[in-house]
């Protein structure tokens, strides 16, 4: 396709998401017991015939980078193309970190003028869905479009954290709303824009020495009268984490059903991951697993209840998992009762213990490495 994409994954969502964002970003994130938020994107990127991707990331970079260092799995590692993970630096024109998501482009400029795509596909490295970004592009070209933003229509959801979107019957933006208290429409942007490589070349070089580093801030809102400036209706499913704890949680439970689960892993084009080199679950005598996934190099011994586990996880004997998150290598001790819980990369529970959130909504967490 003749498009180039490029994936937001630096901005810093510790406010939403608290400890599990110590020692990574958010576009780290791990889902559905063997995936990174990341892959959603890429995976949607790669099978949508775009081969030449940029990853623009800056907060707990460094389990990202892991993630990303060998994009074969993702089809990115080719001789034209490939995949690009570009991070603030020092040069004699500035050492500033990225100031907002125009900005994060702007000091990567480099990355647009050196290619030849005529089309840029921008979309977050945060949200879980699936999409062949080439009907967005189609869609961008019939309409004689500057700027194609995706958008969905939301029911029975907190709409303060999203762009809100007005438009005309012919789906052209009349004005933007970022983060309302007060929504107007229930027509919620996703943070997924094409644009032509040249006019956000130009927007950029005018409106960041200018002081303006937002892509919504600083060019939709500003620009909607003077651009013509579309949306796409997205109708399948998309949810992201980058909203809160809540949103993580909720992602993560919906691949417990199997129309959502399906989607991803069993239709055709598969979401890829980076995959480890493991031995299978293993469910020992008077293990009892039900409604669950499960992640490689797992070992059952006890009870497990609408759970997603990640990989080399152990449960020991007597233990009871209900309703939780456990992310790789959490250890459980005998005799202990998890509900509500969201337990990060190597947490160890001792026997006996009892880790119970309030709700399914309201989750405890326990951070990355904690001993109890």
């Amino acid at each position: 396709m003749k498009a180039i994409g490029i994936i937001l994954a630096g901005g810093n969502n510790n406010g939403r998401l608290g400890v599990l964002m110590e020692h990574r970003a958010s576009a780290a994130l791990p889902i559905g017991s063997c995936y990174r938020a990341i892959d959603f994107t890429l995976s949607n990127m790669s099978n949508s015939g775009i081969s030449k991707a940029a990853v623009l990331t800056q907060y707990n970079s460094r389990s990202l980078r892991d993630h990303l260092t060998s994009s074969k799995w993702w089809d990115f590692g080719r001789k034209q193309g490939g995949l690009f993970v570009l991070t603030p630096y020092t040069s004699n024109s500035g050492n500033d970190w990225f100031r907002g998501t125009a900005d994060a482009i702007y000091q990567n400029m480099a990355f647009l003028n050196r290619s030849n795509e005529e089309y840029v596909v921008i979309a977050s490295g945060d949200s879980v869905y699936k999409m062949n970004y080439r009907d967005v592009v189609q869609y961008h070209v019939q309409k004689g479009a500057d700027i194609t933003v995706v958008y969905q229509k939301m029911e029975n959801r907190d709409l303060s954290h999203f762009g809100i979107m007005q438009m005309d019957a012919e789906n052209r933006l009349l004005g933007f709303e970022e983060k309302p208290e007060q929504a107007q429409t229930n027509t919620a942007s996703l943070g997924i824009y094409v644009i032509s490589r040249k006019l956000l070349i130009s927007l950029l070089e005018e409106i960041v020495p200018q002081g303006g580093y937002g892509l919504v801030k600083d060019i939709i809102i500003p620009y909607s009268k003077k651009l013509k400036i579309y949306g796409y209706e997205f109708q399948g499913y998309w949810s992201t984490i980058g909203t809160g704890i809540r949103d993580y949680f909720a992602t993560n439970m919906d691949f417990l059903k199997k129309e959502i689960r399906d989607i991803f892993v069993n239709q055709y084009p598969y979401i890829e991951t980076k995959p480890k080199d493991e031995p299978p679950a293993k469910y020992n005598a008077g293990a009892e697993v039900t409604d669950a996934i499960v992640g490689s190099g797992t070992i059952f011994n006890g009870k497990v209840e609408h759970c997603v586990v990640f990989r080399k996880v152990y449960i020991s004997e007597a233990a009871v998992v209900r309703n939780s998150i456990l992310m790789e290598g959490v250890q459980i001790g005998k005799g202990c009762l998890i509900e509500n819980a969201i337990l990060d990369k190597e947490v160890v529970i001792s026997d006996g213990q009892t880790v119970c959130g309030k709700s399914m909504e309201e989750p405890v967490i326990l951070k990355k490495g904690t001993r109890l």
